[in-house]
């Protein structure tokens, strides 16, 4: 059984920083795709950032390039999303989301339970 621990939210001002991170457990992930949604009240959930569990292959959507690297440790099971320059309208809650496969759409099979985000102006 899959299960994604986030961690790292919090509330921060306009142009601040936070580092959010993804404890995955239950299997090897080799093959897998891992990454980040986010969700703003009263809108969709969104993709944010993917990254390869083998080869570290980083996938991000526009809003974010730039600003967010995504990366994972091997050794801790671990993935990341730093986020820099952020602004009020990244406020979100954020899931951690995995799927088996690296090719095609990045439709997850697996979430965690997410974590808040708040960017004051």
């Amino acid at each position: 059984q899959v299960q994604l621990l986030e961690s790292g939210g919090g509330l921060v001002q306009a142009g601040g920083s936070l580092r959010l991170s993804c404890l995955a457990s239950g299997r090897t992930f080799s093959g897998y795709r891992l990454g980040w949604f986010r969700q703003a009240p009263g809108k969709e959930r969104e993709f944010v950032a993917a990254i390869t569990w083998n080869l570290g292959r980083t996938y991000y959507a526009d809003s974010v390039k730039g600003r967010f690297t995504i990366s994972r440790d091997k050794a801790k099971n671990t993935v990341y999303l730093q986020m820099n320059t952020l602004k009020p309208n990244d406020t979100a809650v954020y899931y951690c989301a995995a799927t088996y496969g690296v090719a095609g759409d990045f439709l997850p099979n697996y979430w965690g339970l997410g974590t808040q985000v708040t960017v004051s102006s």
